[in-house]
């Protein structure tokens, strides 16, 4: 896929219609992610269409659960290499975005592209999630609250739900997995203050694996011990067999 190809697949498949500016943004983003890639392992998809397709365009299929509820400010947790947080940035110029990364030649390089693309209303944490969600900063402010490819879905939603204001709504990106850890994530919604929304499918071209947006809402107050010190949420998730 070309940017020609992947800007088309943008309009029919996501109903965004692409400005040059926006396709040069791209342009350049897959130029520095390329080029910093050769020193620092920041993706494993190392050739041009994947970027666009298995990055770029599955970044923007989070727009699809934003139709009904546009974001006005969105954090993205363990961003990466800024997916799907800057993508979505490019498409929404307005979006206040937060990315939150503990790694920290990732958050670098996403410092980096902020900059080198002129993208206003972004901020960069270099910081674990469940840190952020203790933050009164963060804690509750955002609208929005996304992450892709992150961790199993009871333990993304402990880092998720916090930093998510009652009403607003937590996505979680995931692969063909996604319905079965649905199942398993009853306790951690009814705990953290979440109630599942929907579960969308999501068909990117050329790729075999179903994938899924996976969409909370925000019903009540996260109560004040979640999230958990760093590296509990992992450690015993809140699933019906875990502790709390």
């Amino acid at each position: 896929m070309d940017l020609v190809q992947f800007r088309q697949n943008v309009q029919s498949k996501l109903g965004i219609q692409l400005s040059s500016n926006q396709i040069e943004n791209f342009r350049r983003y897959e130029e520095e992610l390329f080029a910093w890639n050769e020193e620092f392992n920041l993706t494993a998809i190392r050739d041009r269409p994947g970027v666009r397709v298995k990055h770029f365009l599955d970044s923007l299929t989070c727009t699809i659960a934003f139709r009904d509820a546009p974001p006005a400010r969105l954090i993205d947790v363990g961003t990466g290499a800024g997916f799907p947080g800057i993508p979505l940035k490019i498409v929404q110029p307005s979006l206040r975005l937060t990315l939150v990364e503990s790694v920290g030649k990732k958050a670098d390089f996403c410092r980096h592209v902020v900059n080198k693309l002129h993208l206003e209303g972004v901020e960069v944490l270099q910081a674990r999630a469940e840190e952020i969600g203790q933050m009164p900063a963060y804690r509750e402010r955002f609208d929005w609250a996304v992450a892709r490819a992150v961790a199993s879905l009871p333990v993304l939603l402990e880092y998720l739900l916090p930093l998510v204001k009652i009403g607003g709504r937590a996505l979680a990106q995931k692969g063909e997995s996604g319905p079965a850890e649905v199942q398993g994530s009853g306790r951690a919604l009814q705990l953290l203050g979440g109630a599942l929304r929907q579960v969308i499918p999501v068909n990117l071209p050329g790729v075999a694996e179903d994938r899924y947006l996976v969409v909370i809402d925000k019903v009540v107050a996260t109560p004040a011990q979640y999230p958990r010190r760093a590296g509990a949420p992992a450690k015993r998730p809140l699933v019906l067999t875990g502790s709390g």
